[in-house]
């Protein structure tokens, strides 16, 4: 499949990006507004233009801290979003401020879809690992919590496939990020290729470096980035023109 329909436009992505849609995924990491850094500030009313902008089949990955998301969970309520699950980022080296008692070394990632739509008929392709560990796992005859468990077992083989775990280790960007809190294509091409189906639009609403266009080329999507900053933008469009596209009729 030749790829062709990858851009980065400048300007508010509460302008641009709805007349654009619908998106089957939509990724954002939007300014979390937990420092007093000029440019972390909260960006407001774009959660209700994104849910429309969703097809009823997709959903929005967000990058958040906790405290991001606990001052921000009425928002998404009010923009007809509905949580979903979450995954934990674990990173090698992490950020630290003065008044904490822990070095921060994960965000989170959390999944929302359209509150009008069944969770049945979000798009979802279940990731796993080749990482499985041989064992035999019996059940008991009567297990120890209510509910009916058939009694059985199941046997899994070395180097055999096994879900994904929600928490997924993932080395930052440190030295060679070109933008700030860049996150890294590695991470955000699992979100893509577990949310959006193959070909399918994915929006950017918060571009920066453009890691997120690098992961839809290399995964077969097609990518439709906002940024705010020209510069970076600029930035961004050349970084994923760097990738090579997927060759037609290749797999992701």
């Amino acid at each position: 499949m030749t790829i062709t329909d990858f851009s980065v436009i400048v300007g508010d992505c509460r302008v641009l990006m709805p007349p654009r849609g619908p998106f089957d995924l939509i990724l954002a990491d939007p300014p979390y507004g937990d420092t007093s850094l000029a440019w972390d500030r909260r960006v407001d009313g774009w959660l209700r233009l994104a849910c429309d902008a969703l097809k009823p089949s997709g959903s929005l990955w967000g990058f958040g801290s906790l405290r991001c998301f606990m001052a921000t969970a009425n928002q998404f309520a009010d923009a007809g979003l509905r949580y979903a699950q979450e995954i934990v980022w674990e990173k090698q080296n992490g950020t630290s401020f003065h008044a904490d008692r822990f070095k921060r070394v994960h965000e989170l990632v959390a999944q929302f879809y359209r509150a009008d739509a069944p969770w049945s008929a979000v798009y979802n392709d279940v990731q796993t690992t080749p990482d499985a560990t041989a064992r035999t796992v019996r059940r008991k005859m009567r297990p120890p919590h209510t509910g009916h468990i058939d009694v059985g077992h199941y046997v899994s083989e070395d180097g055999g496939p096994r879900l994904m775990r929600s928490v997924i280790y993932a080395r930052n960007c440190h030295g060679t990020a070109i933008h700030s809190t860049e996150k890294p294509s590695g991470l955000i091409e699992i979100l893509i290729r577990t949310s959006c189906p193959q070909g399918g639009l994915v929006g950017d609403w918060f571009a920066g470096s453009g890691a997120a266009g690098e992961a839809c080329r290399l995964a077969g999507r097609r990518y439709l980035g906002c940024e705010i900053d020209a510069g970076m933008a600029e930035l961004a469009r050349a970084r994923i023109a760097s990738v090579l596209p997927l060759a037609e009729g290749a797999q992701p």
